[in-house]
């Protein structure tokens, strides 16, 4: 649900009310009580996803989702070849001290 603001055009008095989407405009200032309360414009008609768990991802495409998980594998697939030309690798000879000197 989103915030707007309203304000009184005759106090002045300004503020933001939480409210549905199809509720209707409130017309009655609280303040002074005069029914000359309007909605002001633009501040509406956005919603803001505020605190964790919202995540740009969560509302991608599935067209980008698909393409995501392709380059995932791919990239699974490249790394699990490489990891295999290194454990083919012949270890380092061990260096050995000369005696009497540990």
């Amino acid at each position: 649900m989103p915030t707007y603001d309203y304000e009184c055009d005759h106090c002045g008095n300004t503020f933001e009310l939480f409210q549905g989407i199809n509720e209707a405009h409130k017309k009655k200032c609280p303040e002074c009580k005069k029914m000359k309360l309007r909605r002001l414009f633009g501040t509406g008609a956005a919603l803001l996803f505020k605190g964790s768990g919202f995540y740009e991802t969560d509302y991608r495409s599935d067209s980008y989702k698909a393409d995501a998980k392709k380059a995932k594998k791919s990239e699974a697939s490249s790394n699990s070849e490489s990891k295999g030309t290194e454990s083919k690798k012949k270890p380092a000879a061990k260096k050995e001290t000369p005696k009497g000197k540990n």
